[in-house]
């Protein structure tokens, strides 16, 4: 009986379980078929395509480094120093010999230019004369005072006067120079030292040129003797015509030296500066900083006529020399020393100091020293040349 039971509770047990698995059978396949059919309605509902959704496209930033601290950096490395380069030649280029300063040609074995032009009140303004290279002003005749203007290059002066007439001093500095005199006329003394010696001049009458004219709107205001210019123009375009020598000679040497800054050491202050030629003549230099001295003279500012602007100059040099009437002239000329030596004054840049010159003969040109010997540099730049008698006392400011 026991035994029995046994079988039909076992046989039970097994009919359980076949009828579960056929109901999991049963279910799936109806599921399934039920997924495909809502495809199939959905799909068809509208009679269109699905639409296809793309992924997303996701950038990922880039993760910022992480600082290294000194333990994770790397040692900073010392580059090596590069090989010291050859030294080049320097290129000095051309220079203008009168003033240091540089140019495009090299003109530096041309015979300069030297012209005596007017510097009395009526004849006012000189033109030309912010263009000369140096300027040299010294007495003529009833304590006024007359200008010898040089030009190492005239090609693009323009109008260069009033031209004056020669005397004995400006004929030996121009020898000295080895110049080209241009003038009108001169002193009997001078006219007699430029023919002994047949120096190469051009002067007004000068046969087969035109570069001296006279200004008509002068000659109605001033006078006859204060109308007379010269083209620099002209003069450079005919100068190859006329048959003198246009280079130096063999023996000629350039005087004077130059550095960039000329400001003497151990100088005193001259920041205006008066130099008295006579009683009734003096010309005064005002400093103005990087730019030179600003010139006055009669009682104002000494202006060119081609630029309407005051006349600037670099250097400034006093010379001091016996000056003193010639016996029996009745003119007044004078007889004025520019040979041999004598003490001075140099002014750049605000100082001044005291100088030696030096003039060997009438064929050498004026040398400038320290009070010890050793050569005066100049500042690159003009220069203007005071000639004054020894009993005058300049002034510094």
């Amino acid at each position: 009986m026991k035994r029995k039971r046994a079988e039909e509770s076992k046989f039970s047990r097994t009919m359980n379980n076949i009828t579960k698995s056929k109901t999991v059978l049963i279910i799936f396949p109806l599921v399934f078929a039920a997924i495909l059919a809502a495809v199939f309605v959905v799909s068809c509902s509208d009679n269109q395509e699905p639409e296809l959704v793309p992924y997303p496209v996701i950038i990922e930033p880039e993760p910022a480094p992480e600082p290294e601290t000194e333990s994770e950096s790397e040692p900073e490395l010392e580059p090596e120093p590069a090989p010291e380069p050859e030294p080049e030649p320097i290129d000095e280029g051309y220079f203008n010999p009168l003033t240091g300063m540089p140019t495009d040609t090299d003109i530096s074995n041309n015979r300069p230019i030297a012209v005596v032009i007017n510097n009395i009140r009526v004849s006012m303004p000189q033109h030309g004369i912010s263009q000369a290279d140096i300027i040299y002003e010294t007495l003529v005749e009833g304590g006024m005072t007359r200008c010898l203007v040089i030009f190492q290059d005239v090609s693009d002066v323009g109008v260069i006067g009033s031209v004056r007439s020669a005397r004995p001093y400006f004929v030996g500095i121009v020898r000295g120079l080895d110049a080209i005199f241009l003038h009108e006329g001169g002193s009997p003394l001078s006219m007699q030292m430029l023919s002994d010696w047949r120096m190469d001049r051009i002067y007004n009458g000068f046969q087969g040129n035109n570069i001296f004219y006279r200004d008509q709107g002068r000659r109605a205001r001033m006078g006859s003797e204060h109308s007379l210019m010269a083209s620099g123009e002209r003069l450079y375009a005919q100068l190859p015509n006329f048959g003198i020598r246009l280079e130096h000679r063999e023996e000629y040497e350039q005087p004077l030296e130059f550095v960039d800054d000329g400001t003497p050491s151990g100088g005193s202050a001259a920041n205006r500066v008066v130099v008295p030629f006579s009683t009734g003549k003096s010309t005064t230099f005002t400093y103005r900083e990087g730019m030179g001295y600003a010139v006055e003279q009669h009682g104002r500012a000494h202006v060119d006529g081609n630029t309407n602007s005051q006349l600037i100059v670099t250097n400034v040099i006093v010379i001091k020399t016996s000056i003193r009437g010639i016996p029996g002239d009745d003119a007044g000329r004078r007889e004025i020393e520019t040979t041999g030596t004598g003490s001075g004054y140099f002014i750049n840049g605000g100082q001044f100091i005291e100088i030696n010159w030096s003039r060997a003969n009438m064929d050498t040109p004026f040398s400038f020293t320290h009070t010890d010997g050793t050569p005066l540099q100049l500042g690159r730049g003009n220069s203007y040349v005071c000639i004054i008698p020894l009993d005058q006392n300049v002034r510094f400011e």
